[in-house]
């Protein structure tokens, strides 16, 4: 198997913490990484999910109904509870700075929560509390 580096980046992410370099490697194959500029949505309320972002550098806003209810920033994620739950998404996201994103697609999304079960559980963890943000 061809070694891949690990952007050191990546391997800082809360969410990814204790993960073995094979398995940092897997979620590194799975990404593209994209910068965008701020005052850009990168997901919006009510669509359908189709990625999820994990935040390398930068700010976003959370909004629903309208409303910022929260702001995430570097080494933070965003777009697993449409992608886990199967629903549209639950919040719009907007860049506030330049942020850098590494992206995974939908199918290598879901393809990596079952190879990599911890970083499902995770997410599903901590979805009750980001689920409260929209409701307060």
């Amino acid at each position: 198997m061809k070694h891949i580096v690990v952007d050191p980046q990546l391997a800082a992410v809360p969410l990814l913490e204790g993960l073995s370099h094979r398995q940092l490697e897997l979620v590194s194959q799975s990404a593209t990484r994209i910068t965008v500029p701020p005052g850009r949505v990168v997901a919006r309320e009510g669509r359908r999910g189709n990625e999820f972002m994990v935040l390398l550098d930068g700010t976003v806003e959370v909004r629903h109904d309208g409303r910022v209810v929260a702001t995430r920033g570097r080494c933070d994620y965003i777009g697993e509870i449409a992608l886990l739950t199967d629903r549209p998404r639950t919040a719009t996201v907007v860049t506030t700075s330049p942020v850098t994103l590494d992206v995974i697609a939908r199918r290598e999304f879901l393809a990596l929560v079952s190879e990599i079960p911890e970083v499902s559980e995770r997410m599903r963890a901590a979805m009750p509390d980001r689920m409260a943000e929209l409701a307060t």
